[in-house]
């Protein structure tokens, strides 16, 4: 890739799963924080503290190229899709105090 797609610079921390380093599963569940910017990889299956892993933004990447259709996702939102190769379905991220018109 001649460049860096996303608002991080590759070796910035991002939050991924236990399930998708150790597992392998598929990444379907993306987050860009409005907070400070940082980004959560997760394959949708826990949400449990312990199955939580910290990567740098590049290893996502690698792991999964399609994720680069996703970088330009608006910090407070979220993304997700039923498999890879499926299209993403973004809106704002719920779970955070933000901005939007309610």
């Amino acid at each position: 890739m001649s460049q860096w797609p996303f608002d991080q610079a590759p070796n910035v921390a991002a939050i991924t799963t236990r399930q998708v380093i150790e597992d392998g599963l598929p990444i379907l569940t993306v987050v860009h924080y409005a907070d400070d910017h940082s980004w959560a990889f997760c394959c949708g299956t826990s949400d449990a503290t312990e199955d939580g892993r910290v990567v740098g933004m590049g290893e996502v990447l690698k792991r999964d190229p399609t994720l680069a259709t996703i970088a330009d996702l608006p910090p407070g939102y979220c993304a997700y899709r039923t498999a890879v190769g499926e299209p993403w379905i973004r809106e704002p991220n719920e779970d955070e105090e933000g901005d939007e018109e309610e």
